[in-house]
């Protein structure tokens, strides 16, 4: 079984998707992507600087754009049966659209709400996220609570992110726990903490607006790591999972229950596929990272979804 993961907010680069735009039918695809974001999605991903595509406004919509065009170039318009799909964060958008859960349209439509949101939340008190590498994981949540910040995912693979004002976090990287290092991320915000519950009300009313239709692929919750139960319940877990961690470690230990065989990360990959190798030893993966990549996908999605 292949497991098709979808990485979140923090793993962009400039110009990661340069290379993309060579691909048939990309660029285009990419075009109809920034109309429904009103972001000029292609710029984004070709030449603008890290600064800008830190931007939360900018970077949500980039990420799931990604995710959908390197997909398409792979999969075509369906993704091949005897496979489950997963994202991060903002991630989970992507698998929630490649799984049909709702429709390309009404992804990024979501997104850029989700995104626009979550940067007023952000802007509102100065806040960010750090991880959390090494060290008890009890001493480690313990060592974030105590530094009045939350653990805003908890990624397995000895990872934990924390998550709070700057000031919280910068005594938090001044005095670490034991054992562990700690790592300021590249997002704009305390993601997936009360400092968000503006954004979830914004996103509340949006849901109606949205068609969800149940998955045709298995698709796993950011909140328990567990195959979702349908459509309507899975948009309402997006919009609360702006707001509640994430629980990426329960969703590679549910990876493992499944089966899976295989690891596939759409791009901008790297992050997730490094978790597994991790905290899910021994199953190959594939970090899609340009189209140089797509040969070597191909072999490895057929391999892993073989019955």
């Amino acid at each position: 079984m292949l497991a098709i993961v979808c990485p979140g907010q923090g793993s962009q680069t400039p110009g990661f998707l340069s290379a993309w735009l060579e691909v048939p039918g990309v660029s285009e695809h990419l075009a109809e992507l920034s109309a429904i974001t009103e972001r000029d999605l292609t710029a984004h991903g070709t030449v603008s600087d890290e600064e800008t595509i830190k931007d939360t406004a900018v970077a949500q919509p980039l990420i799931v754009a990604a995710g959908l065009i390197a997909a398409r170039a792979l999969f075509g318009d369906s993704l091949p049966q005897n496979s489950i799909v997963a994202g991060h964060s903002v991630g989970e958008i992507t698998a929630t659209a490649l799984a049909g859960a709702l429709s390309e349209q009404d992804a990024m439509v979501f997104v850029r709400e989700r995104a626009n949101a979550m940067a007023l939340a952000a802007a509102a008190t100065p806040t960010g996220m750090a991880a959390v590498l090494g060290g008890d994981a009890e001493e480690v949540n313990a060592a974030i609570l105590a530094a009045e910040l939350s653990p805003a995912n908890a990624n397995g693979g000895g990872q934990i992110v924390a998550a709070g004002t700057l000031e919280q976090i910068a005594a938090f990287a001044a005095n670490p726990p034991a054992k562990a290092r700690v790592i300021p991320l590249k997002v704009a915000g305390a993601f997936h903490t009360h400092h968000m519950a503006p954004a979830v009300i914004v996103l509340e009313e949006l849901s109606g607006s949205l068609v969800a239709h149940d998955p045709t692929t298995g698709l796993l919750s950011n909140f328990d790591g567990q195959p979702v139960a349908g459509g309507t319940e899975n948009l309402a877990s997006l919009v609360a999972q702006v707001s509640r961690p994430v629980r990426w470690d329960l969703c590679m230990e549910q990876l493992a229950a499944q089966g899976v065989t295989g690891i596939i990360e759409l791009p901008p990959a790297g992050t997730l596929v490094g978790l597994a190798r991790r905290g899910l030893k021994g199953i190959p993966t594939l970090a899609l990272k340009s189209p140089e990549d797509l040969e070597a996908a191909r072999a490895f999605v057929l391999e892993h979804t073989q019955a």
